[in-house]
């Protein structure tokens, strides 16, 4: 019978038009006796309002705080196999930033003069840099993943969607919690919960982290270690519901990490410079095979990554009468980072750098809602920040080049500032105009400025001082779009419903923050990227409620993305190279078989290419033309992604539950580079999880062991390609099969 309702279910994952994810995965958990007979309800607040997952008709998925867990995650980038499409990775050569795409869009380089593709957020407030946006999740009430451009209801503009974090509410979580979790490889991590009312009209909370692990790569000539972690994080909410109908949330929150170098790997042959006997010198011939998790580096003991991330932000809700309801969100966030980044990963200074910045952003935003109660809803808002990141760096490479077989020291600083202020304007409206029947339309005006310095020295020693040079230059432009979205929905029942719809996004322009030739001041601007999306969606369960799930179709129209390339020593424009089509089909749902175990899967197809890619390096009258280059691939666009997940519960009696579950998720070919470097590319892989919870009556005291990459895949995550320095291509690996034990205590 197990096997028929198995049979049964992964035929709806790969067949039904509303397919599956834990993304709606709702755990059966429940004391002994009160075994769940359906899943249970997920609300979103998708579109700035709380509505049910399934009457959205936007691609959403939706974790909550015992899911995250299940996904064995303790940071954002633990959701890479969760949701269809996506791709999220720890950042390239940084302990302290995530790098997102959602089908087929993000942020391809890492600078801070880039804007993210996907949005981050934390309680409505957005985080402008992808730097501190590696979020341990120790206080989250829940967790969503917006797919497809956020134009018209979301704080800042987004081409690619968005990621939104909602930590717990003081009201609603009186008690608390900890937990201790330790594992190998030196894994030690301790997280606090403690909520309750002060009195009728006043709560608090304070939530705390501790995570630490001596990393997953070693220098085997000193014993370092590397890729680690050492993070604290706290946050304070103090809840106001002073009268009926007012309420007001304040929060206070800071995060500090102080770790090693994050390593990669050189796949490629590091390579010096002679200028006199002119040639090349093969420093390093590129590593193949499978990788030992070993490095060296050219940095000293104490140059490693440090980030401090704290914000304040106070959110006021006033309903004004039964229909309208004005809220208010004021947030303030600093950001100061101070990383050595070891950009071939060898003991050779060839693309050695110091990025520190400082940053701080101040946002302002208002939304005005109506609801008459029956068949309109409508949302006016107007959103204002203004950010400023001042930014000192520092490039080592002492070895590119040679003259008469001795090195020629070699040193860039760079010393930058952006400011950037944004304003926007913003309307929705969804009305059921007959029954069944809803449309639903948006609009958002938005003008991004930007005013940047930079000033460049380089240094060279003996016997080319004559050459070092300062550069500087100064620049400012501003840019506006309106970004509409339009849908329509149809209730064929309770518990089916179809959509179409079509938005509009937008990425705004900027300066190149690698401009550091008089050639590269004067092209340092690029435009903003554009992207429509249309999207043909089916949501739906059973009549039981014992399935859920849903069914995207889409298709993108994307022009203008700005890509950063590797030109000349030194050299790295941004072209708005490319205009691209992008189509896809993502499948996700859950199904509850029997009263105890659960049957998840997410299915993502995309088919990513580029219409064109206008890119002068590939002329081969063009005295750099490396043949080597290649735009056949969209990067970190995989055609495939997949997972699927098994939970059961065992009922213990009056000695509690015991939960088993596993999952297995797969992603096709990927591309990390730009400019498909062949050594800069995933082959297809698959990873496998396993974890056991037991839980005690009432839910009281967990016991939670895992081990995740159960087959100790290797796999590369994330590339580095700046080839036209040293020939550098530096790869870098997701984590090895790691295990852990946890113990948890609710009160």
């Amino acid at each position: 019978m197990k096997r028929k309702y198995l049979s049964m279910a992964i035929g709806c994952v790969l067949l039904a038009p509303a397919s599956l994810v834990l993304a709606q995965d709702a755990k059966p958990k429940a004391a002994p006796g009160n075994e769940p007979t359906t899943l249970e309800n997920v609300t979103v607040t998708a579109r700035r309002r709380v509505e049910s997952i399934q009457d959205v008709p936007v691609a959403v998925s939706a974790f909550s705080e015992e899911q995250i867990k299940d996904l064995q995650a303790s940071t954002v980038e633990g959701l890479q196999g969760a949701v269809p499409n996506m791709n999220i990775a720890q950042g390239r050569g940084s302990a302290n930033s995530v790098n997102v795409f959602i089908r087929g869009i993000g942020q391809p380089d890492a600078l801070q003069t880039f804007d993210p593709g996907v949005g981050m957020y934390v309680d409505d407030v957005y985080y402008s840099r992808i730097n501190g946006a590696l979020f341990s999740l120790f206080d989250i009430q829940q967790l969503e993943v917006l797919r497809g451009p956020q134009g018209t209801l979301y704080g800042k503009n987004s081409t690619g969607g968005a990621i939104k974090l909602t930590t717990k509410n003081p009201f609603d979580n009186e008690g608390g919690a900890v937990e201790v979790t330790a594992g190998d490889y030196g894994r030690l991590e301790g997280r606090f919960y403690v909520s309750g009312k002060l009195s009728d009209t006043v709560a608090a909370s304070i939530a705390g982290a501790k995570i630490t692990n001596d990393g997953y790569v070693k220098d085997a000539v000193t014993g370092k270690h590397y890729n680690d972690d050492d993070t604290e994080a706290l946050r304070l909410k103090m809840a106001f519901n002073p009268v009926d109908n007012f309420r007001a949330t304040f929060s206070l929150d800071t995060t500090k990490q102080d770790a090693a170098l994050t390593m990669g790997r050189p796949m490629a042959d590091l390579r010096q410079t002679s200028l006199a006997p002119a040639g090349v010198i093969v420093l390093q011939p590129g590593e193949t095979g499978e990788w030992n998790r070993r490095a060296r580096t050219s940095f000293d003991d104490g140059q490693g990554q440090y980030l401090k991330h704290s914000g304040a932000s106070l959110a006021m809700e006033w309903d004004v009468n039964e229909q309208w309801t004005l809220k208010s969100i004021s947030a303030y966030r600093q950001l100061k980072t101070k990383s050595y980044i070891d950009i071939d990963a060898s003991q050779f200074e060839l693309g050695d750098v110091l990025v520190a910045l400082n940053q701080d952003q101040r946002s302002q935003e208002f939304q005005l809602h109506y609801d008459n109660g029956g068949s309109v809803h409508a949302t006016f808002g107007a959103y204002y920040m203004k950010e400023h990141v001042p930014s000192h760096q520092e490039a080592y490479a002492d070895d590119l080049f040679s003259f008469l077989g001795a090195k020629v020291p070699f040193l860039r600083t760079i010393d930058d500032d952006l400011t950037t202020t944004s304003t926007a304007a913003f309307a929705h409206l969804n009305w059921e105009f007959v029954p069944s029947w809803t449309a639903a339309a948006g609009v958002r005006w938005t003008r991004d400025k930007k005013d940047y310095d930079r000033t460049i020295s380089t240094f060279w020693g003996a016997p080319f001082t004559a050459i070092n040079e300062t550069v500087a230059f100064a620049a400012k432009a501003d840019w506006t779009a309106v970004t509409p979205s339009v849908s329509l929905q149809k209730a064929f029942s309770d518990n089916l419903m179809a959509y179409v719809s079509a938005n509009r996004g937008f990425k705004s322009g900027g300066f190149n923050g690698r401009a550091n030739t008089i050639y590269d001041t004067k092209h340092a601007k690029y435009d903003p990227e554009h992207v429509w999306t249309y999207e043909l969606g089916l949501k739906g369960s059973s009549a039981d409620h014992r399935f859920r799930g849903s069914a995207a179709a889409f298709y993108s129209n994307y022009s203008d993305f700005q890509a950063r390339v590797s030109q000349d020593v030194g050299t790295f424009p941004v072209l708005n190279a490319a205009k691209l089509n992008i189509k896809g089909v993502e499948l996700e749902g859950s199904a509850l078989l029997g009263q105890a175990t659960t049957l998840s899967a997410q299915l993502g197809w995309l088919d990513a290419k580029y219409d064109r890619f206008e890119d002068f390096r590939l002329d081969p009258s063009y005295p750099g033309f490396d043949p080597n280059v290649s735009h056949k691939h969209v990067p970190f666009s995989p055609d495939w992604t997949a997972r699927v997940a098994l939970q059961h519960v065992v009922s213990l009696g009056d000695s509690g539950n015991l939960t088993f579950g596993g999952d297995v998720s797969y992603r096709g070919d990927t591309w990390l580079s730009v400019d498909n470097r062949a050594v800069l590319s995933q082959d297809a892989y698959a990873l496998v999880g396993a974890y056991g919870v037991w839980d005690s009556p009432q839910l009281v005291w967990q016991a939670r062991a895992g081990v995740r990459n159960l087959t100790d895949k290797e796999y590369k995550s994330e590339g580095q390609e700046f080839a036209s320095v040293g020939n550098i291509q530096t790869a870098y690996y997701g984590l090895p099969r790691n295990w852990y034990v946890s113990l948890r205590y609710s009160f």
